[in-house]
Formats: structure tokens, sequence, C-alpha cells
């Protein structure tokens, strides 16, 4: 094993370095260091320490599909490429049994797992979303359904007139198991006010996260990089989710998403290169000491910069997606249909010398395959 400090004069890395092999938590000032002045050769050496205490060799995957109910959204963010006003001939809004019909394409299949997320419709309350999870359930009730992000979340039930425990309760009640990360963004609060001034609070995702956690509904957390933010933006965000994550233990997984320029009022910020990308990941699994899985969502950042991403600290590609998302693709991503099999995800693995494992929702192992 090469000895980290071998990368680095910079007594500060060099303090950082030992921290990280004592195990010890990294402080806010020291996260930005490691964005600012790291190379990517002891970044990688750094994140690849930080995730074998977690797992190993191992990178998960599961079986998956989405389902987005509506690009139709009260929200207008400027980094959104999904967004369309009601009567464009972009937009589209679909049935409860448009959505089932969805679910029932994968009879038979070995899928364990429906994510659903989409638009802020103006006319969909939580009694329509959790209807929806009901019918789900009839069809096929042995099914993880993560839905709805806290954006989402927000508006059902400030409209039902319920408290956030209240409206999270009944859509448990009705088969939610657990929660995406969408929404996050960026928690400060000028730069929210600049890219999604109209969406909720980073103040009110965080308590919707925090009190589905106290009701036994784990979730997910993302961050979107590569606009106006900076690295201490960056870091602050990752702070606020790890000391949520102190008082809850309810996140599973962590997903960095990058933005994307194509059809937004964004686009003239260019994306962030390939390098960055790679950093980002290192860092969020250094940073985030107390948050098992980093997620690389290969429908965003594509297949190679995905399996790149596992030796800067990711151990998770999520899963086979089935073609079954246009957020991204409608934003410019490579993977326009988005779909991988299992046999193409452990060829992924594989070459870049970790061992694929099938999970479940919560990180059960379904099926270890050989390396």
């Amino acid at each position: 094993m090469k000895n980290p400090e071998d990368y680095t004069s910079d007594p500060g890395l060099k303090k950082i370095i030992r921290q990280i092999r004592l195990g010890r938590r990294i402080t806010r000032e020291e996260g930005v260091l490691l964005y600012e002045k790291a190379g990517l050769s002891l970044l990688s050496l750094l994140a690849d320490t930080a995730r074998r205490k977690f797992n190993g060799n191992k990178v998960f995957f599961n079986r998956n599909f989405h389902i987005e109910p509506t690009n139709i959204c009260v929200h207008n963010c400027r980094f959104c490429s999904y967004h369309k006003p009601e009567g464009d001939p972009e937009s589209w809004e679909y049935s409860h049994e448009d959505m089932l019909e969805m679910v029932r394409k994968f009879d038979g299949k070995e899928v364990t797992e429906v994510h659903i997320t989409g638009g802020v419709h103006p006319n969909h309350d939580i009694n329509y979303y959790g209807g929806l999870l009901q019918k789900i359930k009839q069809v096929r009730p042995a099914i993880h359904i993560k839905a709805y992000s806290a954006v989402e979340l927000d508006r059902m039930i400030e409209q039902s007139g319920m408290t956030t425990g209240q409206g999270l309760l009944q859509l448990k009640g009705c088969g939610l198991d657990s929660i995406p990360g969408g929404g996050a963004e960026i928690f400060d609060e000028t730069i929210r006010k600049k890219i999604c001034p109209e969406k909720s609070t980073a103040e009110r995702w965080l308590e919707i996260h925090e009190t589905a956690h106290q009701l036994g509904i784990p979730s997910n957390a993302t961050m979107l990089y590569g606009h106006i933010e900076n690295y201490s933006h960056r870091i602050d965000h990752m702070l606020r989710l790890r000391e949520l994550q102190d008082r809850t233990g309810g996140f599973n997984a962590f997903i960095p998403l990058k933005f994307r320029k194509a059809n937004n009022p964004m686009s003239d910020l260019g994306e962030t290169t390939m390098p960055e990308d790679l950093k980002n990941y290192a860092v969020s699994r250094i940073f985030l000491d107390n948050i098992p899985h980093i997620k690389a969502y290969w429908p965003m950042i594509g297949r190679e910069v995905a399996q790149m991403s596992l030796l800067f600290g990711a151990d998770d590609l999520d899963g086979t997606i089935e073609d079954s998302t246009r957020i991204y693709s409608m934003a410019g991503s490579r993977e326009q249909n988005p779909a991988m099999s299992t046999g193409e995800i452990c060829r992924l693995i594989r070459d870049a010398g970790f061992v694929p494992v099938e999970r479940d929702s919560f990180y059960n192992f379904i099926h270890t395959f050989a390396l």
C-alpha cells in the first residue's frame, strides 16, 4: 500500500492523512482544504481507505425502475431541464392506471424497488399520492417503494393541514418504505435564493428527513454541484447532513448530482470536468464518515465516470433503471436511454477491481457475484 504522505508536502494535508488513518473526523476547514489542495492520487488513496472501512471491496447495485408521475411543477428552478408548464407539448401527467401499467410490465421480473419522484404538481394532494402507493402494493406487495422527495412531501403535507409526522405516517401506512434524496440541491441560503428561490428551504428539507428517520422511514441525501456554488458551500451542505446523521442514523446513501447544462436557464455556466467529479466523490466519502454508502448515479454521469468513481470512494452504482427515467436525459446526459443488465453492471464493477453485490433497498445482500 502506498503511503499517502508521499503525495504531499503540505502540513495541513499531512495532518488530515493522519486523522483519516486514525479514524478521526475531519473538520469543515479540513474538508475545504482537501478540495483546494489535494491531488487526485492522494484523494483516491484516502477515499479508498474510508470506503473500505465501511464496505471492504464490495460494490452494490439493485434491480429497480423509476416512475416519474409528471414533469408539471409549481416550481421553476433555474437549473432544471425537467420542468414544463401545464399544456406544454413536452409535459406529461400519468394517471394511476398509467403508472400501475408501468409496474405490471415487470411482472415475472426480479425487480425489488420502484423509485417514484417527479414534479410538484399543483393539483395532486396527499390522498392522491397515498392512493398510488396502496395500488402499487396491491399489484406487487413485496416491492420496496422509495417515493417522493422532500420538496414533493412538503407541498402535499402542507396542503393536507397535517403535521409533518402525521403526513409521513399516513404515507407509511399506504406503503411508503423510504424516501429519495432529491430536492436538497445546495443548502446555503444565498445560493438557494439564486437557483431555486421558490423551493422548500434547506431547513424544511432537513426537518422532513429527520422526522422520517424518527418514524422508521430511511432516506437518501443528495447534493447538486458544479453550478455557482464553491467548495465552502459543498462542505457546509455535507456538514449539515453529517450532523443530522449523527442524530438519527437514517441516511442510507449520499448521492452527488452533477449539474447538467442542456435546456435550462443556467446553461451558460458549462459543466464540471471529470477530474472535478472524481474529486467530489472522494471528498464526499472522506467527509461523510457516518453515511455508509456513496452512490455514483450512472444515468447522470455516464457509465465510464461511474466506474472510475469506484476508485474515488463510491461503493454503489444504483441499479438497472430499465430506461425508466428522463430527468437527466432531458438535461443532456450521455445516457439518453438509461438501462443496464445485471451482467453489464457486474462487468463494470469487476473491471474496476471490486466484488459486485446485488442488494435490496436496505443494503441487505441478495447475491454476491464472483470477482
